[in-house]
């Protein structure tokens, strides 16, 4: 169990109005910066989703961003699915949204395998998929389940080794091999933008994933038809990310807060 779970209740759903209020005063914020930087790509309105990175933030929180407008929210840990999916699935039950369907729920963390069962089938997108082996173990669980579950290939374009991710060059094959597993649905893909300073270096690897996902598409392989989520841009580089091409950003901090666990 990570550390901060004993120290946090994850499926607390009381919060104070002024901390209800500074959280939809952050989701309008970022509502309305990427509306800017779409106009500003020449981008039409609405192309890109906000997912609300909802790490260390309890069930309460995260209602009051729902309230406020979100419509995507994404955990890191399995841990944290199991201890807030109830929670959230009766909150959302009376505003009238069914978690899942008008809701999606994403797992943007890594996934380790025997994990899988943590998070299945409470979310409906696993973002962190970077590798053969893993898909495969997915998608015989999500089988045996009946289900189908929707998968983003995670590459590292930044080439940073603190960052999970399959190697750019192999992207296009691997998300070929993934689109036939049987029990998955390759939507896309996901990559974090490089931690430096310089812009055009972050650009750079959102471009080269945006060209993976275009070739991928236009390749005609099975399973590939519908892969057209790109996943890139955070509180940090979300401008820069939706100029190059970006679907969904993962918004955390400039929603919530800094927070106050790691």
């Amino acid at each position: 169990m990570v550390a901060y779970m004993d120290h946090k209740d994850l499926a607390n759903e009381l919060i104070a109005e002024s901390r209800a209020r500074e959280i939809a005063d952050g989701v309008h914020r970022v509502l309305d910066g990427i509306s800017a930087a779409e106009q500003a790509a020449g981008r039409a309105a609405g192309e890109v989703r906000l997912l609300a990175a909802t790490k260390t933030r309890d069930v309460g929180e995260i209602m009051a961003a729902i309230g406020a407008g979100v419509r995507m929210i994404g955990e890191n840990r399995p841990q944290e699915v199991e201890a807030k999916v109830e929670g959230l699935r009766a909150r959302c039950a009376e505003r009238g949204l069914t978690l899942g369907r008008d809701l999606p729920f994403h797992l943007i963390g890594q996934l380790q395998s025997n994990k899988i069962n943590k998070v299945l089938p409470s979310v409906t997108t696993i973002e962190s998929v970077d590798s053969l082996a893993l898909a495969q173990k997915i998608a015989r669980r999500a089988a045996a389940r009946s289900m189908t579950v929707g998968v983003l290939l995670e590459v590292n374009e930044s080439g940073e080794e603190s960052k999970s991710g399959c190697d750019p060059a192999a992207a296009q094959d691997l998300a070929f091999a993934i689109a036939q597993l049987e029990g998955l649905e390759l939507q896309g893909f996901m990559t974090i933008g490089a931690h430096v300073d310089d812009e055009d270096v972050i650009r750079r690897g959102f471009a080269h994933l945006r060209a993976t996902r275009d070739a991928v598409l236009s390749s005609g392989e099975p399973g590939t038809a519908d892969a057209r989520e790109l996943s890139m841009g955070m509180t940090n580089d979300m401008a820069l990310a939706i100029d190059e091409g970006s679907t969904i950003v993962r918004v955390g901090t400039a929603i919530f807060g800094p927070r106050a666990f790691i």
